[in-house]
């Protein structure tokens, strides 16, 4: 499944990846990541202390892997808004949900203050950039200078994570289009007749 030139650890933390992402921290057996990575018995044991510590390289390496794509869209070029619709609009595989997102409704995940804490390092980040984004819109007169940044930042993050929430129910991803079509109509720069989007 993986490249020749990935190494067993790399192998691991992308198997372990996977796993978390479709089945949860219960459902990923250390047979499960053995398994998905084409590794021999032991070897999770060679190259880490057991599952909690590969489940902790996983979420970090996920967690930094979004948080790269994230800074890819909301990090200049192009207006504040332009950025957030970017933001919302990028491609993601809704049917499954969000890599992080799905975390915090693992149990054992949250119980677990090390295992929690890349999840909440990075919605906490992700609330920050997108507040600072905002901020920058209401300096430029895009947004309404009654807006308060940090929770607009909030709903952005809450409608990401709630339209998956509602894609997956439904099966569709037009829910998760449709909550985000919302937002935007909400956000929209109030004068865009004249020469369109600056």
């Amino acid at each position: 499944m993986y490249s020749g030139f990935m190494s067993t650890p790399e192998r691991l933390i992308e198997a372990t990846r996977a796993l978390l992402w479709e089945r949860g921290y219960v459902g990923t057996s250390p047979k499960a990541i053995l398994e998905h990575a084409g590794a021999g018995q032991g070897s999770m044991y060679h190259h880490f202390r057991g599952k909690p510590d590969l489940a902790l390289a996983a979420i970090r390496r996920t967690a930094e892997e979004m948080r790269a794509t994230a800074e890819g869209v909301l990090g200049p070029p192009g207006s504040p808004y332009e950025r957030i619709e970017a933001y919302l609009c990028r491609e993601r595989d809704v049917l499954r949900g969000c890599p992080v997102g799905r975390l915090t409704m693992d149990p054992d995940v949250i119980a677990d203050d090390e295992l929690r804490a890349p999840v909440d390092e990075f919605l906490t980040w992700l609330r920050e950039r997108l507040a600072a984004v905002v901020e920058e819109g209401r300096e430029q007169g895009q947004f309404a200078p009654t807006l308060d940044s940090g929770e607009i930042a909030s709903a952005i993050l809450a409608t990401v994570q709630g339209g998956y929430v509602l894609a997956r129910a439904s099966g569709s991803p037009a829910a998760f289009d449709t909550a985000v079509r919302g937002l935007l109509a909400l956000l929209a720069p109030g004068d865009q007749s004249a020469g369109g989007r600056p």
